[in-house]
Order: C-alpha cells, then structure tokens, then sequence
C-alpha cells in the first residue's frame, strides 16, 4: 500500500472560540448581509446610503465598509436578487439598486431565520442563566 505525500496548505490560525470578537464578526458579517435585503426592503438605494441605513437600523452594531458591502452588492445582482441602474445626480453617476420579488422571498426566509435563531438564543440564555441560579443556591 503507497502513502500519499500530505497536502501542505497554508495554514490559518485557528479561532479563538473564547474571543468574543470572533463571535461578534461572524454574527455581523451575517447580519450585515440580512440588513442590506431589510434596507432594499424598504425601498432602491445606492450603495452609500445603503452602508448608512444598516448603520443606524442597527444602532451601529452592523457597519458594512464598502470592501464588504460592493461585493456582496454584486453577489445579490448576480443571483438575481437585486438589479442595479445607473443614474446621475449633480453630475455624478451612482449605481442604484432595488430589491427583486426574489430578493423580497430572501429577505422574508432571512427575518424568519433570524427571528428562529433569536427564539433559540433566547431560551438558551435563559437555562443557561437557570442553572447558574440553581448551583448558587443552599447546598443543605
């Protein structure tokens, strides 16, 4: 039987699971996505206005910077979730987009997934809690 020679790969440091900012950037990388479908939601927006209707939505908690907000921008269009237009103001070009009747689906799917994992968090947090109270109590 031949052994095949290991794949070397370049290796990533793994998570710090302990991290609660590894936690709070993956939380936001998903929510931003979402936000971006709930601004579109309520009505076309260019891609600046867009980055700031999730800021204040989210009181801060989600702030897309434009490496991460164009390409998911692209990646909506490009599943047909959102279309994008050209239009000029003051002279300037901007692109436009507006949310798709597949891109309102999404959106609706995304709020019912966030509201099942909200509910989930939620209990969790709660029998977590519970339990610290438990063990707190008299040991007689």
């Amino acid at each position: 039987m031949s052994r095949q020679p290991a794949l070397r790969t370049a290796s990533r440091p793994a998570p710090d699971f302990t991290d609660r900012s590894y936690w709070a950037g993956t939380i936001k990388m998903a929510l931003s996505r979402f936000f971006v479908l709930q601004v579109l939601h309520d009505g076309p927006a260019h891609g600046y206005d867009i980055a700031r209707a999730v800021e204040r939505t989210t009181k801060g908690c989600c702030s897309p910077s434009e490496g991460a907000l164009y390409p998911t921008l692209r990646e909506f269009e490009q599943g047909g979730y959102v279309t994008s237009e050209t239009e000029v103001v003051s002279g300037r070009e901007r692109r436009v987009y507006t949310l798709t009747g597949k891109g309102r689906e999404a959106f609706e799917i995304g709020l019912e997934a966030w509201m099942d994992a909200t509910a989930a968090l939620t209990e969790t947090g709660r029998a977590a809690r519970a339990r610290q109270e438990k063990g707190r109590g008299c040991p007689c």
